[in-house]
């Protein structure tokens, strides 16, 4: 799990836009995207632990490109989110973070962002 907070807002404030919504989204089948807290490592920490408990990267499963649990995951967690914005800045709570994760890698990877104004 990647923190991409900091380049997220970088991004929107090169847009200029002062209100409105964040849109983001993770064109991969095996990478996600979500918001969660940022303030303790170890919230990221657990969070993959127990992912690699649920769906473990070795399991009989069918597909056979050995990333199958990567697919599972990212479905699980997701490939979008949107964020409000107020005052040129994302409006995530206090703890919250925006977090890129990384199930099959490392690859290279993008993370569609579009914004609107309200």
């Amino acid at each position: 799990m990647v923190d991409i907070t900091d380049a997220v807002q970088k991004a929107i404030s090169q847009e200029g836009i002062q209100e409105g919504v964040c849109h983001l989204f993770v064109p991969h089948t095996t990478a996600a995207i979500t918001i969660n807290e940022g303030a303790d490592p170890s919230v990221c920490q657990d969070i993959l632990d127990k992912l690699g408990q649920v769906i473990p990267r070795e399991d009989p499963y069918r597909h056979r490109e050995g990333n199958a649990a990567a697919h599972i995951k990212a479905s699980l967690v997701g490939s979008s989110v949107t964020v409000f914005m107020q005052g040129g800045k994302l409006s995530l709570g206090t703890w919250q973070s925006v977090y890129f994760c990384e199930f099959d890698g490392p690859r290279q990877r993008q993370v569609w962002l579009m914004t609107a104004r309200s």
